[in-house]
């Protein structure tokens, strides 16, 4: 067995296929933005605004409280390099959830909240002896990070604001197959991520009641695990002094940093229309290493070579006031994908992607339902041998991937 093969399944390490950006990156947050292609650095819609531009909270005039929930059904196929067998996933459902809390002053300039997220989490269950088994077979990606956050309104047209940012909660599990001389064995990595702190913090202006600007930049995260368990299952006693139980794992994985702009123009009282873009600073992405506790198959640790590219990200969207309780919402965005050919990973299978989106609210005083819908579309990705060969990252595997995903979302709100 060739050991680099066994850092396909720890390259996962929360990097899982992304329902809503490039990369490993998540984006769905405030219910009412997913409807609205994504876009929310330059409005001031809700107390999502926390995640989106912690600037525009302090302009947001409610108080109040949301809950979201997304739920993500992806569809993906590999067919490896010379096969014509197409190899699906077996089915999955994801569950991104948001919590936004947001006070202060009625008539006042200052704003206070407490956002919940879940910026990264994802599942893949690839078919039963596909080709890439010894690759990946499983992986479930969980976190949770909360953000408590301030804004103030220096002027009635200038507002500033900023969170800190803490990841909390997270939890990986990777798995998939050894090759052995007759047979399979199994491995399993089941690590949890240490406590880390990273800020977002934003600026947003708004000249006129027709136009609205933000920026917003969120900070880089390293996760780290330490002291994450490897099991071993299905090795012949033989073969078992190489894969010691009891072993554990230590990995770093940068949670990249995102800048990003806004632009939010409202032509009538009744619409308004947003538009963002986002530099995704993937490039601090070039390698991974793991430490181990114990020598696995002669080596102490082990480097895999990512080389990520640093990324853009596009969105557009509207909504329409059609009565006084009811809004409905439609945008779009595209989205570069970070990774490079001859680079592509089965837990990470990304390309570029165009995504469409509709949405709406309806209102019962002070209490208000969201729904959002989202199509994901990632552009057909072929790698081949001999790209992995000139790249020298053959601990991959050649052959083409497709993903589609559909996300729809629910969110209940109270103001007061």
């Amino acid at each position: 067995m060739k050991f680099k093969s066994l850092l396909l399944t720890g390259s996962a390490l929360l990097s899982a296929t992304a329902v809503s950006a490039g990369g490993y990156q998540v984006t769905l947050a405030g219910i009412k933005n997913n409807g609205m292609g994504g876009v929310g650095v330059g409005l001031s819609l809700d107390q999502a605004a926390m995640f989106y531009n912690p600037g525009a909270l302090a302009m947001v005039r409610d108080r109040g409280v949301q809950l979201g929930a997304n739920f993500t059904f992806a569809r993906n196929s590999f067919v490896a390099e010379g096969s014509n067998q197409q190899r699906e996933l077996r089915n999955s459902v994801v569950t991104p959830v948001s919590l936004f809390a947001g006070f202060g002053p009625q008539e006042g300039k200052f704003r206070a909240g407490i956002a919940v997220y879940t910026p990264f989490g994802s599942k893949l269950q690839y078919a039963e002896g596909w080709e890439g088994r010894t690759s990946l077979t499983d992986i479930d990606l969980k976190s949770i990070f909360v953000q408590p956050t301030v804004s103030y309104a220096i002027t009635d047209q200038l507002s500033v604001g900023a969170g800190l940012v803490v990841l909390a909660y997270g939890a990986v599990n990777l798995q998939r197959d050894i090759p052995l001389p007759d047979s399979f064995g199994h491995i399993e990595l089941d690590g949890k991520a240490e406590t880390k702190l990273g800020f977002n913090a934003g600026i947003f202006f708004k000249p006129s009641e027709k136009l609205s600007l933000g920026i917003n930049y969120r900070s880089k995260i390293d996760a780290q695990v330490k002291d994450g368990d490897v099991t071993f299952t299905n090795i012949p006693a033989t073969f078992q002094p190489r894969f010691q139980e009891g072993t554990k794992f230590g990995a770093t994985l940068p949670l990249i940093a995102t800048t990003s702009i806004g632009i939010g123009i409202m032509p009538t009282e009744n619409l308004t229309i947003g538009l963002d873009a986002s530099l995704a600073n993937w490039s601090a992405y070039r390698t991974l290493r793991f430490d181990f506790s114990q020598p696995v198959n002669g080596a102490d640790f082990s480097e895999s070579r990512r080389e990520y590219q640093d990324a853009l990200t596009f969105r557009v969207g509207a909504q329409y006031k059609l009565t006084s309780g009811l809004v409905v919402r439609a945008g779009g965005s595209y989205d570069e994908s970070p990774v490079k050919d001859g680079f592509v990973t089965p837990e990470t299978p990304d390309n570029d992607r165009l995504g469409g989106t509709l949405g709406a609210s309806y209102n019962f005083g002070k209490f208000g339902v969201d729904l959002s819908a989202q199509y994901i579309g990632i552009k057909k990705r072929t790698q081949t041998q001999q790209e992995l060969v000139t790249n020298g990252t053959t601990d991959r595997i050649a052959g083409t991937y497709k993903t589609n995903i559909v996300i729809p979302g629910i969110g209940l709100n109270y103001t007061f």
